[in-house]
């Protein structure tokens, strides 16, 4: 058994290399085969009920089918961790198909219930996926977050694993997304390291053929941000080309050769290529005796011999870089490939979204050998001896050797309660930095866990104190200037490898990638982490894409996001948020809340670092606030709590009125519940911790109701004393819909306060007052429900 802790070796030749070599390029056409029947099968073969095209992306596959080969059979360790491209999905299914770890029944569902998924993904693929893709890169960007946890880790002593690498499968046309060089960005920051991304450069976005030349800048960003670049760019057969006479001349026509140009000869073939080189370069010594010596066939193969597509160029490269003198440098390969590379769309710029007919996919089995019934086999077709080729899979593909992948790691004991002193007056925001500062104090394991971070807010986010205590993360001593030199500041910035605060600059999907990159520590690296990210809450929908990303793969984390609504008054429009509730509701796997209070949120923090760590839980959304308010002292009911509400004023049987409220504009709805104590005596006010869930218990008691079973939510107890004509008046700092389903529980008109509406800088008394939020809106809104 080879030892998968070392990089593979580097290609030297003899007779075990070719006897790889050859093993390796049987496997190569295989996986383009299978990766290209699975489409086809689920497009013109499986039964379609729907009429819908099912899609698969052909040519995309073909693109990397080489490159995929050479590193899951070849240059991948247990360790290394991969994100692959979203639309080469169908090799990476095919390979695992003949790793023995992916079922011929996933493959015939391709894109189907219960099959193998469009975009690789963690938690609906059985395959043994690293990262999910599909959201166009941010699987490409996550790896570098993960490369950064995998330090955090190791150098804090925290897993015993190998050191592995963090290895992207890059589109070309993934690098028009930003969240990419803000990732690159970031990694420079850190000192990233273990990184390696693969730039499929075939140059074919989804609609047509990228700009010429586009890997100069590419490459110059890479090398300005310290990556090691590698350019993949001539096979050995044009680079044996180059050597005889006229090879000179043929590279440089190549070269210079505009994209539209090479892909468009690519799809028409080597009588194409015959034609235009006979033009361009016939009078040049040596060339007519080159393309004597080619007939068609041979000439179009040569002239698409792009390293992409050669398996000893690729393995030369990549295990040249894996045991180089600065192998830890992260490093960018831009390989050179075409789009659709063996298949009859090959080139075309219309390709993307191809498919082989009938007849081409005939035609192309055929080509590998296969007859009628053999199209799954595993091992059909194949030129090699299939009991050599078993043996290869089974003990020597390094990847495939020592224990699973997948890692558990033990549960972090949490304590009954987290302690925080209350003051008289307090904002929510306060108190998170208060019980966290009370946490940094304490030598238990969870305070250990914790691993904080934030986008250049963490001052202004209250995470002041823990920092203080616990330090910035580092991988080298960074110590404080200020200190040093005596400048009197109540932040103390010191970095070492034993800090746990790692400070982000000012872009939220780095945020919420290294929150996805922490959340999954106790998988990726066997080693639980309880990561809390904090931001400003209006700026939640700048990395939206990316905590959905996150959540996606079912990382665990935890979200502090404040301050938050209109009440951030004189901060105006651009820094007020309306639509947030709504985000919280609307996620999986992200439980919501609005706390008002600093017990309420002691009680949820505590209930959230545990849900974090649950089999079946999920991260947490808090959405807290800067406004200041009185403090009740009181037992508390935490199961209400976390659930989602309780009474604070419970109402009189057969009440006619209830107010319900979320987060800080508990000091409007007490205010307007005590007016109308006079005139609706025994009116209920009503303190909803999450709308979110309430909402979620409330959609899965109806649905275990449809099924025949006996079941009934937390809101609707706490509504079921409520007569059929009581009215609701629900109020949030957000949009009015996320509390005004209330009514809907047990049919209550509703008269739902919120914010629709852009906000302006002004003082609260002002600002609540124009966006109808004030105690008299509540009044005027329950005056006029009542009298519906």
């Amino acid at each position: 058994m080879p030892d998968t802790s070392a990089s593979p070796r580097i290609l030297t030749g003899g007779p075990d290399i070719d006897r790889r070599l050859r093993l390796l390029r049987a496997l190569e056409r295989k996986v383009l085969w299978l990766s290209t029947w699975m489409i086809h099968n689920a497009n013109h073969i499986r039964p379609s009920r729907d009429g819908l095209k099912v899609g698969g992306h052909q040519a995309s596959s073909a693109s990397l089918a080489t490159i995929m080969t050479a590193l899951y059979f070849d240059v991948l360790r247990p360790q290394d961790r991969v994100a692959v491209k979203p639309h080469a999905s169908p090799v990476f299914h095919a390979i695992q198909y003949l790793m023995g770890r992916q079922t011929r029944d996933k493959l015939e569902k391709f894109r189907g219930l219960g099959g193998a998924q469009s975009y690789p993904s963690r938690t609906k693929d059985t395959a043994d996926v690293d990262f999910s893709t599909g959201s166009v890169g941010l699987g490409v960007a996550i790896t570098a977050f993960a490369s950064m946890v995998q330090d955090y880790v190791r150098l804090k002593g925290m897993t015993e694993q190998p050191e592995g690498r963090m290895v992207a499968l890059v589109g070309d046309a993934e690098l028009d997304e930003g969240n990419v060089f803000e990732a690159m960005l970031e990694g420079w920051k850190h000192d990233l390291r273990n990184t390696w991304w693969i730039i499929d450069y075939n140059r074919q976005s989804l609609d047509s053929v990228v700009s010429d030349k586009l890997w100069v800048p590419i490459e110059g960003m890479f090398r300005s941000l310290g990556w090691n670049v590698q350019i993949l760019k001539y096979g050995k057969k044009l680079e044996a080309a180059f050597r005889q006479p006229g090879g000179d001349a043929l590279r440089h026509w190549i070269d210079n050769c505009p994209n539209q140009l090479y892909s468009a000869l690519t799809f028409k073939g080597g009588a194409a290529w015959r034609e235009i080189l006979r033009r361009d370069l016939g009078d040049t010594a040596g060339m007519r005796a080159m393309l004597d010596d080619h007939d068609d066939a041979m000439l179009g193969a040569l002239m698409t011999n792009l390293a992409g597509h050669d398996l000893e160029t690729i393995l030369e490269t990549f295990h040249g870089t894996a045991n180089g003198v600065n192998a830890e440098q992260p490093a960018c390969f831009i390989a050179y490939t075409v789009k659709g590379m063996g298949l009859p769309f090959q080139g075309h710029k219309d390709n993307h979204a191809g498919l082989m007919n009938p007849d081409q996919i005939a035609a192309f089995k055929a080509q590998c050998g296969l007859k009628d019934g053999e199209e799954w086999e595993a091992f059909a077709g194949l030129d090699v001896d299939l009991e050599e080729l078993r043996r290869f899979l089974t003990d020597e593909v390094p990847f495939t050797q020592g224990p699973g992948r997948r890692f558990k790691a033990a549960t972090v004991a949490v304590p009954e309660n987290l302690d925080v002193a209350l003051s008289e007056r307090m904002s929510t925001q306060e108190g998170f930095g208060k019980i966290l500062g009370e946490l940094a104090k304490q030598d238990t394991d969870l305070a250990a866990r914790i691993v904080t971070t934030s986008p250049d807010v963490t001052v202004s986010t209250n995470l002041g104190a823990w920092v203080n205590r616990r330090g910035l993360f580092d991988r080298s001593l960074r110590e404080d200037t200020f200190k040093e030199q005596k400048v009197v500041s109540a932040q103390r910035w010191h970095g070492s490898p034993e800090g746990q605060h790692l400070e982000l600059g000012i872009a939220e999907h780095n945020l919420f990638l290294m929150l996805g990159a922490l959340g999954l520590s106790h998988d990726l690296f066997g080693t639980r982490l309880l990561p809390i990210g904090t931001l400003y809450d209006p700026f939640v929908k700048r990395g939206l894409d990316a905590l959905n990303y996150a959540l996606y793969q079912d990382a665990r984390f935890m979200v502090v996001a404040t301050p938050s609504g209109v009440t951030l008054a004189p901060e105006g429009g651009a820094h007020q948020s309306i639509a947030t509730p709504l985000i919280g509701i609307g996620l999986p796997k992200l439980a919501s809340f609005e706390p008002a209070y600093v017990d309420e949120l002691a009680a949820i923090l505590r209930w959230g670092f545990e849900h974090m760590q649950a089999p079946d839980g999920g991260s947490l959304y808090l959405r807290l606030s800067t406004r200041s308010i009185e403090q009740p002292r009181r037992p508390l009911d935490t199961r209400a709590v976390i659930d989602g509400g309780y009474w604070l004023k419970p109402p009189a049987p057969g009440t006619d009125l209830v107010i319900a409220y979320s987060g800080a504009l508990a000091p409007e709805a007490i205010e307007a519940h005590a007016q109308l104590l006079d005139d609706v005596p025994g009116a209920g006010l009503l303190a909803v911790t999450s709308a979110d869930r309430l909402h979620q218990g409330w959609s899965a008691a109806r649905k275990a109701r449809q099924e025949g079973k006996a079941a009934e939510s937390h809101v609707e107890r706490l509504l079921g004393g409520l007569g059929p004509d009581a009215r609701l008046v629900t109020i949030i700092d957000g949009h009015p819909s996320a509390l005004s389903w209330l009514g809907a529980v047990k049919g209550h008109k509703v008269a739902a306060l919120g914010v629709e509406t852009f906000g302006q800088s002004a003082d609260l008394p002002d600002l609540y007052r124009v966006m109808g939020l004030d105690a008299d809106a509540i009044l005027d809104a329950a005056a006029r429900v009542l009298l519906e």
